[in-house]
């Protein structure tokens, strides 16, 4: 362990790493004032679940060339932190914004009316009957 920890890396290894996680924090920061900056929460929703997607990407990327070049061979374990994060964020955002939806329309708030085919169906997807 302490030859692998005190081993310097090749300066094209920490140009690359470098690069990798100063972009990966900018596009995480990027995507925090996107979340104080925008009015509503159906538009602060966007910003840092790409900032925050584009951002894993590239702190991974950082991660595999790093313990790649330290190691010399190649390190892949990072790749499933990524792959957890690009599948579960957008199914959060997902629900988040669902959820927003439903509280909003419960209280009457300007927000797009919900589809013909959604107004049409139950909560069980049978059509309803209507009203006489």
């Amino acid at each position: 362990m302490n030859e692998i920890a005190s081993g310097s890396l090749p300066i094209w290894a920490e140009i690359l790493t470098a690069l990798f996680a100063v972009v990966g924090a900018a596009f995480a920061a990027i995507g925090s004032f996107g979340l104080v900056r925008m009015p509503t929460f159906f538009r602060r929703i966007h910003a840092p679940t790409l900032g925050a997607t584009v951002g894993v990407w590239c702190m991974t990327i950082a991660t595999i060339v790093y313990f790649s070049a330290q190691g010399a061979s190649l390190f892949l374990h990072a790749v499933l932190i990524a792959v957890f994060v690009a599948l579960t964020t957008p199914v959060t955002t997902i629900f988040l914004m669902r959820a927003a939806l439903f509280r909003e329309r419960q209280k009457g708030g300007d927000v797009p009316p919900p589809h013909r085919q959604d107004r049409a169906e139950g909560a069980a997807g049978r059509p309803t009957q209507a009203p006489k």
